[in-house]
């Protein structure tokens, strides 16, 4: 099972909340369109698994991640659905559990050095620091960090992130992505704006400031 951030070749994470399993598709061409390899798609509606599942049956070199995954039923769904990896704002043993039994990487949530802890000795070094902003932001995560560096854990921060704030995080050697919904809002994909979805991608994704061998730059068409 390979962690997440070897994998995960982009600076930004699109947290998607999908109300409409129809829309699914055509959110995830979007968002792949302006660059992206990897998206996540929440647990907060009754459409997450079969948007998973649409998702990854039309496009199968996405990744798609399940995000929000706070129960044992929720994470089986998941996996059923063909999800290529896990998120929670929480950390749950049981779920890492069994998303490791299916070797598929899962990255818990973390707020306190005990937690991050934790993680590392359930085999996560990939973890997500939320909700970021209401946590102390990047100097509490730099902080929390410190103490583990020789464990190479990494994190992905959620929470209170959009463009303008996010290469604050993304400065940080201890971060390998961002989360965020601006890529993706409830308004865009209620009224179905792939166009704006896509443009707002190509412009995450150009202002993002993260060395050019870390991005997939040959995904990336700037305007």
């Amino acid at each position: 099972m390979k962690r997440l951030d070897e994998c995960l070749h982009q600076p930004v994470l699109p947290v998607l909340i999908i109300e409409d399993a129809a829309k699914a598709v055509a959110l995830a061409t979007a968002l792949q369109a302006g660059g992206l390899n990897a998206i996540e798609v929440t647990f907060r509606t009754q459409a997450a698994a079969e948007s998973i599942r649409r998702i990854r049956e039309a496009l199968p070199g996405l990744m798609v991640g399940a995000g929000t995954v706070v129960t044992l039923e929720q994470a089986a769904a998941a996996l059923d659905s063909g999800a290529t990896f896990g998120l929670a704002p929480g950390l749950d043993p049981e779920i890492i559990a069994q998303f490791h039994a299916r070797g598929v990487p899962f990255v818990p949530g973390v707020m306190t050095p005990s937690e991050i802890q934790q993680g590392i000795r359930l085999g996560c070094l990939c973890q997500k620091f939320f909700p970021a902003e209401t946590c102390g932001g990047g100097a509490q995560l730099k902080a929390m960090a410190a103490p583990f560096k020789s464990f190479g854990v990494r994190f992905c921060p959620t929470g209170g992130i959009h463009l303008g704030n996010m290469n604050s995080y993304l400065a940080m050697k201890e971060v390998f992505t961002v989360g965020g919904s601006w890529l993706a809002t409830a308004e865009q994909i209620a009224g179905e704006k792939w166009e704006e979805v896509t443009r707002q991608v190509r412009l995450s994704l150009a202002s993002a400031s993260v060395p050019p061998s870390e991005r997939l730059l040959k995904n990336i068409i700037l305007f």
